[in-house]
């Protein structure tokens, strides 16, 4: 009964709404309300704010979602441990993803489905770098793929994959066939479509183009590296894209794709998890799969430049 309490409240505080929690539960709203009710008569403390409709959590409230969250993740995490003592790993795992590292996503879950055939993946893309973050936190998903950075505190532990570059992306006609490589200036100077400004993608670049000295001025911005390709497509725009997207795409017809140098600029992305311990045993998995993988050598050439020797 304690753990169904406190997935109520969890799914509350969630959703932020008793219909819509009881929902995501499949439970009545009843049911829901009076299992919250008896959990704040055996804790002795009130953990709802309520008025004529849901007006939040008390402060005890919000605490006690923390442990709560903790307490679910923990009973989920032994169900997997002893199920994948008797017959191997199986169930979910969730994996939370920045938009501009999805494109390399692949190169991970291929392995690990390989070795783990019962278990199946759901990948969460376009999470903003922080988002990513805070659903570890929240054990909302198992592991993350974002950028890595020094500021990361002792609640994560990572695992570097790749180094991201740039390149940027024009129509045909925009980029000479000669040209092997663009300047961060010149590309300042097209009609851009670049990722919004609260994604770290977009920050890393506009860093970038301030080492450079010059300041973009795009005339579209969107979260998500699809919707750039297609704009780059109608001929009107031009891009910088993660180098990792041209080995999901290619360059498509029409286009042309060339590094971006002065400055040549990387940026480290990872694989991140949570350092609790035992911790899940999914991402304990996936980071075994990630530290086999040399991810940065599948991405390492751009298609089209020549094969490694």
């Amino acid at each position: 009964m304690l753990f169904r309490q406190l997935e109520y409240l969890v799914a509350l505080s969630r959703e932020r709404h008793f219909a819509r929690a009881a929902q995501a539960c499949y439970v009545s709203q009843p049911a829901l309300s009076e299992a919250i009710r008896k959990l704040e008569e055996e804790l002795d403390v009130p953990l709802v704010r309520r008025g004529r409709k849901y007006e939040g959590l008390t402060p005890e409230g919000e605490r006690i979602v923390v442990w709560a969250q903790r307490i679910l993740a923990d009973r989920d995490a032994l169900k997997d441990e002893v199920g994948a003592l008797r017959t191997g790993l199986s169930g979910t795992i969730r994996i939370g993803s920045v938009p501009t590292a999805v494109g390399a996503v692949s190169l991970l879950t291929a392995p690990f489905c390989a070795a783990h055939p019962l278990v199946t993946v759901e990948v969460i893309a376009d999470l903003r770098s922080q988002d990513v973050l805070r659903q570890l936190r929240n054990f909302e998903i198992d592991a993350g793929i974002t950028y890595l950075h020094k500021g990361f505190s002792e609640d994560f532990r990572s695992v570097p994959l790749y180094e991201e570059r740039y390149v940027l992306l024009t129509s045909a006609a925009d980029m000479p066939v000669h040209r092997a490589t663009a300047t961060w200036a010149e590309a300042s100077r097209l009609p851009l479509c670049l990722l919004t400004g609260v994604m770290q993608g977009r920050q890393v670049l506009d860093e970038v183009f301030a080492e450079a000295g010059v300041e973009p001025s795009p005339r579209v911005e969107t979260d998500s590296v699809a919707a750039l390709f297609a704009h780059v497509r109608t001929g009107r725009w031009a891009s910088v894209v993660p180098h990792t997207w041209l080995h999901v795409f290619g360059v498509p017809h029409g286009m042309r794709a060339v590094p971006l140098v002065e400055p040549a600029r990387t940026v480290p992305v990872g694989l991140v998890v949570t350092a609790r311990e035992p911790g899940s045993v999914m991402a304990r998995a996936l980071t075994a799969v990630a530290r086999q993988t040399d991810v940065a050598a599948a991405l390492d050439h751009l298609p089209g430049d020549p094969a490694p020797s």
